[in-house]
């Protein structure tokens, strides 16, 4: 059983602050005086407060202007069909997948791609994974106290009797609904359907937010949540009393990844933004502005500083069709959320 300790996490955090200043001091000091060399679109499904840093970032490095259109997946699919307007998306990779597939993402392999395990990336070059976000155990510190014995598995978890769990509304976010998603695809749905029925009476609400029930745990209003990893970084970062596990016998994530469009109009810069991605210095951005993801690139110095870079991923994709995946959470909702 893995746990990061409080310690650990401010001293990075503070490694991590003086890393990003000193480069953005040296990469941004001419900023104001500099005229603009290009720019590129890329449409994402990511929030816009996610990918603000990082245009930012790149734009006072290599003054390459990054416009990002957030949008959702729906959206997306229609979007791309008119070829020309957009570079590149941004996006998980499940829909990545889906549109290399259907032929509207061209190939390009990154030598910045090299270190990236293979589970992380397309075998034919059409995208590439950029960090992934697992799903863990966030444990309230003054409640672990009491616990004669921390849940290390989801098994543990379901086997704990009197608490209070706290957990994000499948229906809320395609995040919250992978950590389902995951369960079927690894276990089957009914299987699955039976372990949600299990937890559901320990429920103390399903949150409208992905951040909702580390904040709860932190506060003391649940004792335990299963959240997003980078939820349950932030608020560590911020002084709540929280520990981090990972289950021991695999856990549900989000790929984030890049592809590049067919007939993009900036394709160079495009390809020279997808090797920047595979950097230090787009991590650093997203970290200095409370995002913690952990790199699909394992030789950045981010990767090797998150002590549960070896956590456990399901093996078995959870790329299910839209239809299917409505289905699959309809049948959640009915017999689950408002079960009886």
């Amino acid at each position: 059983m893995k746990r990061y300790s409080m310690l650990l996490i401010t001293s990075f955090l503070m490694i991590v602050a003086s890393i990003f200043c000193a480069l953005y001091f040296t990469n941004g000091s001419s900023h104001d005086d500099s005229r603009l060399r290009g720019n590129i679109v890329v449409y994402t499904t990511l929030p816009a407060e996610n990918v603000a840093p990082v245009a930012e970032a790149y734009e006072k490095s290599h003054k390459i202007r990054v416009t990002f259109v957030p949008m959702t997946e729906s959206d997306l699919k229609d979007r791309i069909k008119e070829t020309g307007k957009a570079d590149l998306i941004l996006t998980d990779s499940r829909v990545l997948r889906r549109n290399a597939a259907d032929g509207w993402l061209q190939p390009y392999i990154s030598e910045y791609g090299d270190s990236v395990s293979d589970r992380f990336k397309d075998d034919r070059g059409f995208w590439t994974g950029l960090w992934y976000d697992p799903v863990v155990f966030c444990v309230n510190t003054d409640y672990m106290q009491r616990l004669p014995h921390i849940p290390a598995s989801w098994k543990e978890l379901d086997q704990l009797q009197n608490y209070r769990l706290g957990i994000t509304d499948f229906m809320a976010a395609d995040n919250a609904a992978n950590i389902y998603m995951f369960m079927v695809a690894q276990n089957g749905e009914d299987s699955a359907l039976n372990y949600m029925k299990q937890l559901h009476p320990h429920v103390v609400q399903y949150a409208k937010y992905l951040s909702t029930p580390a904040r709860m745990t932190g506060m003391g209003e649940a004792d335990i949540s299963v959240v997003v990893q980078s939820e349950a970084l932030r608020y560590i970062g911020d002084g709540y009393p929280l520990k981090i596990i990972y289950p021991d016998e695999g856990t549900a994530y989000t790929l984030t990844g890049i592809g590049l469009l067919i007939n993009c109009p900036n394709g160079d810069n495009a390809k020279e933004f997808i090797n920047w991605m595979l950097t230090d210095e787009p991590q650093l951005a997203m970290m200095n502005n409370g995002f913690y993801f952990m790199p699909a690139n394992g030789s950045l110095m981010a990767a090797k500083q998150f002590a549960g870079k070896n956590v456990v991923l399901y093996d078995q994709l959870a790329d299910y069709p839209e239809k299917e995946r409505r289905q699959l959470l309809d049948r959640w909702l009915k017999e689950v959320r408002f079960g009886r």
